[in-house]
């Protein structure tokens, strides 16, 4: 198996679509109730949902950028607001934070080899 698409709520679709590719996703489905996107690397897709009631999911969305600080450069240039920019954190990654129209928690970062194999890797299976 492989993780290839999440879907997010959106309270106002026109916002989150926009705001979506304005950081640089591609729209590949548009209807007034569901949207979906490309990413610009590899071939995974993300969705919105149109959500009547306000949604607090607590789930993150992370998207995966190897030059992080020139995107989030790039991003504020065009008018992305930030909760924290590029940071090192505790467990080797380098990430950024910001919210989604929607108040959907979006994470920008970079891991490198740490994603899939931190010095802490365990493989437990049945």
């Amino acid at each position: 198996m492989n993780l290839n698409q999440i879907t997010l709520p959106a309270r106002d679709m026109a916002a989150s679509t926009a705001f979506y590719r304005r950081l640089g996703f591609v729209q590949i489905v548009d209807t007034p109730h569901y949207a979906r996107f490309e990413c610009p690397e590899g071939g995974a897709t993300f969705s919105l949902q149109l959500a009547q009631e306000a949604c607090h999911n607590g789930a993150v969305i992370y998207f995966e950028h190897e030059a992080l600080d020139a995107l989030v450069q790039e991003l504020q240039q065009r008018g992305v607001a930030f909760a924290q920019l590029p940071e090192d954190m505790r467990w080797r990654w380098r990430e950024a934070v910001l919210f989604d129209p929607s108040g959907n928690k979006v994470k920008l970062y970079w891991a490198g080899e740490d994603r899939r194999y931190p010095p802490w890797r365990s493989e437990i299976r049945d």
